[in-house]
C-alpha cells in the first residue's frame, strides 16, 4: 500500500503487523496531500478524522495532547511513495507549550528537566524554521553563541538552565522574524505540521530530487502521526541507524552508527559524532541482542538488505523506520 500510505507508512504498517516494536499513530494519505496541491485546501472531513484518530491515540497511551502534568508528545513525518531521503519536512515533540513543559520536566530522575526542556527547545526550532518560514542559521547561531559563552562543546553539554534561555532567545527570534508568537495550542501545531508535510512535497529540495531521479510530480506524500519516543532522556536512552548488511559487500551482520541521548535527527545531521553501532553491544547489551532479532527477521521478511532508524528510550526498543538498504553496483 506503499501508493497510499507513502514508503514510510506502508513499512510502519507491515512492521506493526509483524509484532515489532513500533510507536503507535496513523497515517494520512497521500490522496489527501494530492488533493491539498491541487486545491490549496486539505480534503472535506479531513480535520475531523485526524481528531477522531488522534483521540483513539490519546485514548491508547494514557494521555491527552496539551495535557499539563505529562503530555502526550506528537512526531509528524512527510513519506513519499518512494523514499526520498532529506528532502521532506520533519516535525518532532509537538504538544509542549510554556506550561506542559513543565510537567514533562518534572519528576524524581534529575535528567528530567533537561530532557523537558531540551525536548522543548527542538520544538520550538524546528517548527519556526519549518513551519514559520525562520532562516535555521539563526537558531543554530543562537545555539553556537550560548555554547562559546558556556564553553561546551555542543548543546548535550547545556544544563536545564542554559536550555530555558536558549527557548526563549528562540521564541523572540520567532516573534522578531515573522511578526507572529510560536503557536501554543497543541491542537494548532498538529494541524500546521501536516500541512507544511504537505507543502514540502513541492520544496525545492524535493523538487531536484524528483527531477534526477525521474520520480513522478504527480504522486504527493503520505504523512505519519506517531507517538513520539525519546533517545535524549539520559545516558541509557539513544537512537541509531542499522543496516543487516554490509552496504558495500554484502557481508551479513548489523552495521550503522548509534549516538547516545540522542534524537533521529542528531544522528542523520551530523551535528554530533556518533558511534559505531558495535559499541551499543557494551552500552545496552539487551537492546542490541533485540535489534540483531529483529534485523533478522526484517531481512527474512523483505527478502533484503534493510536499512533501520531506531530509538532506545530508558533501555526499551522501538522501530522509527525501516526501507531496503541501497546497493553498490
Amino acid at each position: 500500500m506503499a501508493d497510499l500510505l507513502g514508503d514510510k507508512g506502508a513499512n510502519l504498517a507491515e512492521m506493526a503487523q509483524m509484532g515489532l516494536p513500533v510507536p503507535p499513530g496513523f497515517t494520512i494519505t497521500a490522496e489527501a496531500c494530492r488533493v491539498f496541491l491541487a486545491t490549496g485546501e486539505p480534503p472535506e472531513g479531513l480535520h475531523r478524522e485526524v481528531g477522531q484518530h488522534l483521540a483513539a491515540l490519546e485514548r491508547a497511551a494514557g494521555k491527552r495532547l496539551g495535557q499539563v502534568d505529562d503530555p502526550l508528545l506528537l512526531s509528524v513525518r512527510s513519506g513519499a511513495t518512494c523514499s526520498m531521503p532529506d528532502t521532506m519536512e520533519t516535525v518532532l515533540d509537538i504538544g509542549l507549550n510554556d506550561l506542559s513543559v513543565l510537567g514533562l520536566a518534572k519528576g524524581p530522575d534529575p535528567d528530567r528537566e533537561r530532557f523537558g526542556w531540551d525536548s522543548y527547545r527542538r520544538l520550538v526550532q524546528q517548527f519556526g524554521s519549518v513551519i514559520m518560514g525562520v532562516d535555521g542559521s539563526l537558531f543554530e547561531g543562537v545555539l553556537r553563541r550560548i555554547q562559546v559563552q558556556h564553553r561546551v562543546v555542543n548543546d548535550s553539554q547545556l544544563d536545564a538552565c542554559d536550555l530555558i534561555r536558549v527557548v526563549e532567545t528562540f521564541k523572540d527570534l520567532i516573534l522578531e522574524r515573522t511578526g507572529r508568537p510560536f503557536p501554543q495550542d497543541p491542537a494548532e501545531q498538529l494541524w500546521q505540521a501536516i500541512l507544511a508535510a504537505f507543502r514540502s512535497w513541492n520544496g525545492e529540495e524535493a523538487r531536484l530530487y524528483r527531477h534526477r531521479e525521474r520520480i513522478s510530480d504527480d504522486l504527493g506524500t503520505a504523512v505519519t502521526v506517531q507517538s513520539m519516543v525519546f533517545g535524549n532522556f539520559g545516558p541509557d536512552s539513544g537512537s541509531g541507524v542499522a543496516l543487516s548488511r554490509d552496504p558495500t559487500t554484502g557481508r551479513p551482520g548489523l552495521y550503522g552508527d548509534y549516538l547516545p541521548n540522542a534524537q533521529g535527527e542528531d544522528v542523520v545531521s551530523g551535528i554530533r559524532n556518533a558511534l559505531p553501532l558495535q559499541e551499543l553491544a557494551t552500552l545496552d547489551p539487551a537492546s542490541f541482542d533485540r535489534l540483531c532479532g529483529y534485523m533478522e527477521q526484517l531481512e527474512a521478511h523483505y527478502r533484503d538488505l534493510c536499512d533501520v532508524e531506531f530509538t532506545i528510550e530508558h533501555g526499551t526498543l522501538w522501530l522509527l523506520d525501516t526501507r531496503v538498504g541501497r546497493h553498490t553496483t
